[in-house]
């Protein structure tokens, strides 16, 4: 892992998306992603974020997110820290995407798109540390 770049606290709470993506985006542009690329990273942290306030913590102001992130030459990773409920990605039911709109849930895509957004997507727990998500872009 490189060193750390940069590290950031915001509050568990929606109207802290765009600094979150303002975050997103230096880091990014400091290691030299073009702006589609970028907009994935930021997509998917903006997902993990709200997933946190949501489900994490159930709703906003209930505790804050920490963000950092470094780079090396080929690869950026992001990690997210919250002291919320613990995540286990393995209890969560993967959505059928070929089902028919109708049938679908109105929430349950999140984690499948940041899967998708990403090229690794980790999840670590502990009971002093709290949640930590790692997620991992390479350059091409």
């Amino acid at each position: 892992m490189g060193d750390i770049r940069d590290r950031a606290i915001f509050p568990g709470n929606y109207s802290s998306l765009v600094k979150v993506a303002e975050f997103v985006r230096k880091g990014t542009q400091e290691a030299g992603f073009d702006s589609a690329v970028s907009y994935h990273i930021e997509l998917a942290l903006d997902e993990a974020v709200t997933n946190i306030i949501e489900h994490a913590y159930g709703g906003e102001g209930k505790g804050d997110i920490e963000l950092e992130y470094y780079y090396e030459p080929k690869r950026l990773t992001f990690q997210v820290i919250d002291h919320g409920q613990p995540f286990r990605p393995e209890d969560v039911n993967k959505p059928n995407i070929n089902a028919p709109l109708s049938d679908r849930k109105s929430h349950g895509l999140g984690l499948y798109l940041v899967n998708c957004l990403m090229d690794e997507v980790h999840f670590e727990f502990d009971l002093t540390t709290g949640n930590k998500l790692i997620l991992v872009k390479y350059k091409e």
